[in-house]
């Protein structure tokens, strides 16, 4: 008969209460979201799946009013499916990282036509789908269907480290977290689980300052008993983003309609729409090199100011130069009216410089022209 070795008991042991302990605290105070499954209730894959891509790198309060539109125009996987991208990218628009609508698109397609609407219930599987990395997958499979797997988001990195006094610096502590987390996920309540590692970082075990007096996990946490546990987890220094600098062309006709071009199908804002753009550079353009970028001749006005935007790699500044046109003059891109501009996949950033050019107001420049 094969002994199991005092170690193997104790983590065994940790594992129990862990889980024992976070999951009767969270049974008191999880958090009332949209996309949760009420207690008692079967959780929705597809909720789960699009409130997880949403939730990433956004907050749950801008999320919210997202998830909410789109679950009333697309209630179930197979209608999203259908959709247009560019209307999924329209209701989108505001939330940011926009490469996770076309895969929230691509997925659903994928699903309705490869898997019948029905969704992959592993997280290996799960991780076939485009915009599905390691934490959604098992963020998904434990809620939705009851895999004993670790999802390992921020919050749930943040708690590891801390219980275990991980020292060594993300992102290169990230395997190390993901271990030590799926060692602690139980076989009941995997789901329940995941969400209370989500609910106590996001509520207690904060980055700064953590309410340690409130953690059911404190009499286990290393990190607090060696007095560490608000370093944890060290992070390796971020290097400091360049500066990019260019124009963008606000044309605009006599009723308000504004030009726009697409996108390129491939990159940064993949297939959004947006004003006419001279390139990005360190510096700005020069006004007459600016007017040589610009789409129509025309009596182009720089507006006072910049529009500063940050990307993931880089910060961008950009003029604002713009014309009101008596007529509607042909180019590449085609002409919106303002209803018509108000659900168009247009990203933050753009109509930042588009509310910049008119002072939020459409309608300001009708009766001028160039």
């Amino acid at each position: 008969m094969t002994r199991k070795s005092p170690h193997h008991k104790g983590t065994k042991a940790k594992k129990a209460s862990t889980a024992d302990l976070l999951l009767t605290w969270y049974d008191l105070h999880r958090r009332d979201l949209p996309w949760r499954a009420k207690p008692g209730e079967t959780a929705d894959p597809y909720r789960v799946w699009l409130s997880e891509i949403m939730l990433q790198q956004t907050t749950v309060t801008a999320v919210a009013p997202y998830y909410r539109a789109f679950l009333k125009r697309w209630p179930d996987v197979k209608r999203l499916a259908a959709a247009e991208l560019d209307e999924v990218c329209g209701v989108w628009a505001g939330l940011g990282y926009y490469s996770r609508a076309r895969n929230l698109h691509r997925a659903a397609q994928t699903i309705a036509h490869d898997h019948g609407g029905r969704f992959p219930q592993t997280s290996a599987e799960l991780r076939a789908l485009p915009g599905i990395g390691a934490y959604t997958a098992g963020a998904i499979a434990a809620i939705a269907f009851g895999e004993p797997v670790a999802a390992m988001d921020g919050n749930a990195e943040r708690v590891v480290a801390r219980l275990h006094a991980v020292e060594g610096e993300l992102p290169k502590a990230k395997a190390k977290l993901a271990v030590l987390g799926q060692a602690l996920v139980p076989d009941d309540r995997p789901g329940d689980f995941a969400q209370a590692l989500m609910d106590l970082g996001s509520g207690v075990c904060i980055s700064k300052r953590p309410r340690c007096e409130a953690c059911p996990l404190a009499s286990l946490c290393e990190g607090r008993r060696l007095g560490i546990a608000a370093t944890l987890p060290r992070k390796a220094a971020k290097r400091a983003r360049p500066l990019k600098r260019g124009a963008a062309f606000v044309a605009l006709d006599r009723s308000g309609a504004i030009y726009l071009v697409r996108r390129p199908p491939t990159g940064l804002l993949a297939g959004m729409l947006q004003p006419p753009l001279s390139p990005w550079d360190s510096a700005f353009p020069t006004h007459a090199k600016a007017l040589s970028d610009a789409p129509f001749t025309g009596m182009w006005e720089r507006k006072p100011g910049v529009v500063r935007h940050g990307f993931t790699h880089f910060e961008l500044e950009l003029e604002i130069y713009v014309c009101c046109f008596r007529g509607r003059p042909n180019g590449e891109g085609f002409w919106l009216t303002p209803p018509e501009f108000a659900s168009a996949p247009v990203p933050t950033v753009m109509r930042k410089a588009i509310g910049h050019a008119v002072d939020d107001d459409l309608p300001l420049f009708v009766g001028k022209a160039g």
